[in-house]
């Protein structure tokens, strides 16, 4: 398979991890909003450093809000130089391409659905989280067709749910179980933010590769995005108003983690070899 220019090389070669700046995407705090930053399209690298919350984070986070000082100054630790130049602080790995497979997409769909359907039971187990049910993040039933899809037309077998997801899910259904709510909430604001913002990058590089330029529903929600996602960063933030220092810590330091188990599942787009 051809690739059509170089650009699509080196972006197809970024899928090998992470691809997404969740935390840059529409900054806002409970009651006000203000301009989003760019996002970025490259490939995380995650550091084993952990950050410290300082008292100017603290007062910060009173005025800009949670997700855009806190959890933001977290996964910005965890940005290359290529993805933010002006706030990213990993090092660089550079990867092989690999062009991926309609089965390793499928795969790809497959274990994501797994993920979403532990973060929307957890949701629905926990009153606590009842403002984040039927919010329009859910993906469970658009990644349904998308699978029944690509199993159809490109005559695939629906595969079990690989290592990834398994393990993935197995960790959000732990927290729920524990009841880890602010280690929960980052994981799904981190997830389910991914894939407003560089997940679709990727599914329009997949869709140009693999799918004759199809969107897939996983990309597609009903409504504005920008106001579905304007309105759940503003039920987080009404969350997080709710915790300790203590609990918002926890929120905070669970960033490298929900990082991590995504560029595992994205690691189907570089022949299922983790990037981690």
């Amino acid at each position: 398979m051809k690739f059509h220019n170089k650009l699509q090389l080196v972006s197809l070669a970024a899928l090998s991890a992470v691809n997404v700046d969740a935390f840059s995407v529409h900054q806002m705090n409970s009651r006000r909003r203000v301009r989003p930053s760019s996002t970025t399209f490259g490939v995380f690298i995650i550091s084993p450093a952990k950050s410290a919350i300082t008292l100017q984070a603290s007062v910060e986070s009173e005025t800009k809000g949670f997700i855009a000082t806190e959890l933001r100054g977290q996964a910005m630790k965890l940005h290359t130089r290529a993805q933010a130049p002006k706030e990213g602080q990993a090092s660089d790995k550079p990867r092989e391409p690999y062009i991926p497979t309609h089965a390793d997409y499928l795969h790809f769909l497959v274990d994501n659905q797994h993920v979403y359907q532990a973060l929307e039971d957890v949701v629905n187990d926990h009153e606590e989280l009842a403002i984040f049910r039927n919010n329009g993040m859910e993906r469970v039933a658009p990644l349904e067709t998308d699978i029944e899809f690509m199993t159809s037309e490109y005559k695939l077998e629906r595969p079990q749910v690989g290592k990834p997801g398994l393990d993935y899910a197995q960790e959000i259904r732990r927290m729920g179980k524990e009841g880890l709510i602010p280690e929960f909430m980052c994981h799904y604001y981190n997830h389910v933010f991914a894939h407003t913002a560089g997940g679709r990058m990727i599914g329009k590089q997949m869709g140009a590769l693999l799918l004759d330029k199809k969107t897939l529903e996983f990309y597609k929600w009903e409504g504005d995005l920008n106001q579905i996602k304007d309105k759940v960063k503003g039920d987080i933030e009404d969350t997080v108003a709710q915790w300790s220092r203590e609990e918002k810590d926890e929120c905070v330091n669970a960033t490298a983690a929900a990082f991590m188990n995504g560029g595992n599942l994205n690691s189907y787009f570089s022949g299922a070899q983790s990037p981690h």
